[in-house]
This record gives structure tokens, sequence and C-alpha cells, in this order.
């Protein structure tokens, strides 16, 4: 039991970081509700917390290194726990933002990178393995109890009452983190490379922001557009910058080396094939779920009118079935090797996406949908059950912590990117289906399709049919063209919402590209190719 007792502390923090992120998503509509906003501006309070993620994440693991692991981990939950206390308490989206997506972002920042690291410090061998699945498997515990608390919570109670928990949960592992044995690098004490970090977050931060903007400003033809560089979009623009920002990060930390002086990233760590294919399988891994979790609550909140609970309850099948194989996949590999898993995953993710398109109609009737959701988490457990100790075992001890950090750079860029990706098609989908099916029914005058057209381009938003209804006879419409804008409207969602899936489909069939650098085996100086 003393053994396992790190363990138990680093899973219970696991657990916190995945938990809200799933109660958020059940409580789109909600929220939405509670601070008078739209669903739009909620996709990016959920995406900016992702971003401050991302953006953090390569420091908070160097800050590991500078302060000690273990220290590094409890100011990080103490950070969150205080973004918990105020997303408890917050009164309109500025608070939220600031509670949720920025406090407890820093938090997880630090939290995260140095819980990997611990990890990898407190168990050796087959018992990491060991580890390593039980933190996966937590992952989809949190991902299976997010929905269903969160759900009955916003359903019977609040949403808050879920982060006044994340409050004593955090303070509850501040008091027991002493189980967990501390671990700092070997040699000198490192030094923290502020220009790095401040680079390394602006280009990030600008990548994600543009696609997190995308869906407003469109990718070639501009729609709302600030600017429309030689008469395009601003999005490719802006990720082109980002990317540049990147390209001056990576000059930087060539030079930090040149001269002696610590990087924020030691980039000989990307001489290691393994490292670089499972920073790229998490990555795929993130956008593949964020997107789809982006995808599910809408179908079964907006379009079917489902309340927080219900949708927890309908998306358990996902949340169990990741959770059992999570656990049971570190013993798979050791029969099989990673490689073989990983891959599997990916092929299952894919025909999970592919059977679900089949699945997403007006009504939600027999089995079909459960099933889907069922093998999508399947498919996801046998890729999350693998990646964490492939990376950690491909470094040194000294670079745990980095790795740590490159690690939850890729989930994080990959969860903001699957939302506001997945997001952005979901939403220049419904536009452009609903304008066109409005142009072509000759039920509706083309005085009023001309008039929604206008208005959709200005602003359009996933709302439910609902509103579209009740807005229309309040505007004085035909009882007769307000029936067959919203039949069209409805028709646009159904096909907005396929459209993202099958782009995740297609994600995961291009994610085996990426898993010929995993090791075939577990054995140690098993070959990796």
């Amino acid at each position: 039991m003393r053994k396992w007792a790190a363990l138990a502390v680093l899973a219970l923090a696991q657990f916190l970081m995945v938990l809200d992120q799933a109660v958020m998503n059940v409580s789109i509509s909600q929220l939405v509700e509670d601070f008078d906003t739209n669903v739009t501006t909620i996709q990016a309070v959920i995406t900016l917390y992702a971003l401050v993620m991302a953006m953090l994440m390569l420091t908070g693991g160097k800050l590991g290194d500078l302060l000690g692991r273990r220290r590094a981990f409890t100011i990080g939950l103490i950070i969150y726990g205080s973004g918990s206390a105020l997303t408890a308490a917050s009164w309109n989206v500025g608070t939220l933002v600031l509670g949720w997506s920025v406090l407890e972002g820093v938090g997880a920042a630090l939290v995260l990178p140095a819980l990997v690291a611990l990890i990898a410090a407190n168990y050796e061998g087959r018992d990491r393995v060991a580890a390593f699945g039980v933190i996966g498997g937590v992952s989809g515990v949190g991902i299976a109890v997010g929905p269903i608390v969160g759900g009955f919570f916003t359903a019977n109670l609040s949403w808050r009452w879920v982060f006044v928990g994340e409050v004593i949960v955090a303070a509850a592992i501040v008091l027991v983190v002493r189980a967990v044995a501390d671990s700092r690098p070997a040699d000198r004490r490192p030094q923290l490379d502020v220009v790095g970090a401040a680079l390394s977050a602006a280009g990030l931060g600008t990548i994600v922001i543009a696609l997190l903007q995308s869906s407003s400003w469109g990718w070639i033809e501009p729609r709302r557009s600030p600017i429309t560089p030689f008469g395009f979009a601003l999005t490719p623009f802006v990720v082109l910058a980002g990317v540049g920002i990147l390209v001056v990060f990576v000059r930087w930390q060539e030079h930090r080396i040149a001269v002696g002086r610590d990087p924020l990233v030691r980039l000989g760590l990307f001489a290691s094939r393994t490292l670089r294919a499972g920073l790229s399988c998490f990555f795929c891994q993130n956008l593949i779920l964020l997107g789809i979790f982006f995808i599910v609550p809408l179908y079964l909140q907006i379009v079917l009118g489902l309340d927080a609970l219900e949708t927890g309850v309908r998306m358990l099948p996902i949340s169990v079935t990741m959770f059992v194989t999570s656990t049971l996949g570190p013993a798979l590999a050791g029969r099989v090797g990673p490689r073989l898993v990983v891959r599997a995953g990916f092929v299952l993710l894919a025909v999970a996406a592919f059977a679900m398109l089949e699945t997403i109609e007006p009504e939600l009737t027999g089995i079909a949908f459960g099933a889907s959701l069922g093998l999508l988490g399947v498919g996801m457990g046998l890729v999350a059950s693998q990646l964490g100790n492939v990376i950690q075992s491909s470094v040194e001890a000294d670079d745990r912590s980095e790795a740590g950090g490159l690690q939850n750079t890729a989930q994080q860029v990959g969860s903001a990117a699957g939302t506001a990706l997945v997001g952005a098609i979901v939403l220049s989908a419904l536009i452009g289906a609903f304008t066109s099916t409005i142009s072509d029914d000759e039920r509706i005058s083309a005085q009023l399709a001309d008039a929604l057209q206008v208005q959709v381009a200005a602003g359009g938003s996933f709302v439910a049919a609902a509103d579209v209804d009740a807005a229309l006879v309040e505007a004085g419409v035909d009882a007769a063209e307000v029936a067959a804008v919203v039949d069209g409207y409805e028709a646009a969602q159904l096909a907005a919402l396929r459209r993202g899936l099958l782009f995740a489909a297609f994600l995961a069939v291009a994610a085996l590209g990426i898993t010929g650098g995993l090791p075939r085996s577990l054995a140690p100086g098993a070959p990796s190719t």
C-alpha cells in the first residue's frame, strides 16, 4: 500500500485536471443561459482553457526543474484551486474566463508536467508501465464521471457545485502530497529561458487563436474578418504569423545552446524518433477526442433538446469503455507491443466516427449511437494507455520535466485545435447548408431568404431550432414560411454535425501514418522501427 500511495495522490490530481473540462462540455446550454451569451462564446472559453495550458506547459515543465517537481506540483494545485473557487462564484463571462480559463489553466500548466515526471521518478520497469496505465485509466474515469457529475449538478443544483468540490479535492491533495517522493535533475540548477518562454507562448497562442476565430473570419473567403489582406480572410495569415514566431523560438533555443546557456527545450530531444511519434500521437488523440466531444453535446443538447444530465447518461458508453480499455492497455502492450495497440486504437476511432455518421438523425432511436460511442471509447483507451510511458521511457531522468511539458503541450494544443477547428468546420457547414437550403426552397420568399442570408453572414451561431422558430414568429413572418425555414435549419444542423464527424474520421485514418516511430516492444532496448 505504501508503494502505491504516491500513485494514488498523482492519480487523484490527474482526475481533477480532466473532470471540469468534461463538466463544461455537457453544461454548454446552461452556461449560455446563466451568462446570457451564445454557444460560440462558451466554445471560446473552453478553447481558451486549453490554450492557456498549451501556451505555458513548456514553461511549467522547466519550473518543475527549477523549483523541484513536487513543489511545482503543489504550487500548481494551489493556483488551480483558487481558479476553481473563482469559477464557482463567477458572475459574468469575464470572471468565468479568469477563474476557469486563466487561473485553472496556469495551475494545470504547473501540475501536469510535474505529475508525469513524478510518476517516472517514483516507479521503474513494470511498475512504471502499470502506473502510466492507471493514469490513462483515471483520465477515462474523469471523462466517465465528468458528464454524469456535471449533468446531475447542472440539472438539479448548479454546475458551480462541481467547482466547489474541486477546491476541496485540491486542498486534500496538497495536504497529503508528501506521500510522493520529490525529484530534481541530477546536474546543476537549470536556468529559466524567459525569452524562450514568451516566444513559445506567443507562437502557440497565435496559431490557436487563429483556429478559434476561423469560424468568424473565414478560412479563405472573408466573412467577418477585421481586415482582408489581399482580399482573403485573416485566418491563414495569423496562422503563418504563429508559425513564424515558433521558427524564431527554435532559432533562439539554438542560440542559447550555442552560448552555453539553458534553453527552454533541449532540441536534441527531438532526435528521438520515439519521442516525436509519441508527441504526434498525443496531439492527434486530443484533436480527435475534443473535436468529437464538442460535436456530441451539440447534437444531444441543441438538436435533441436533452438536459445536461441526460447528455451525460447518453455519453456514458464512451466513458466506461475508455476507462476499462485504458486500464487493460498496459497488459495488452506487454503481449503485442505499444505500436500495434496504438494503431488498433486509431483504426477503431476511425470506424467509430464513420459509424456515428449514420446515427446523427432527428430522433435518437435504438442502440447504434451508444454502440458507436462505446467503440470510440475503446479506441481512445487503447491509444491513451500507451503514450505516457512511451514518451517518458524515451528520455533520460534529467529530461523528464521537459518531456512532460512537451507531452502536455501536444495534448493541450490538440485539445484547443480540436475544439476550435471542429467547431469552425461545424459552424461553417451549418451556415453553408442553411443558406443553400433556404435559397432553393420555393416555400420561402426571395425577400425572406435574402434577409436571412444577410443575418447569418453577419454572425451565425449553432442555436436550437426552437430559438429560430421563436425569432421568426416575433419578427412577424408567415407561419408557413417559419415552418419551411425551421425545416431547412434542422436539416442544416445535422449536415453540419456530420461534416465535423467526417473530418474526425479522416484525422484518425491520417494518424496511422505517424505511428511508425512507436516501439514494437516494451522490452528495454527494443528497436523503434
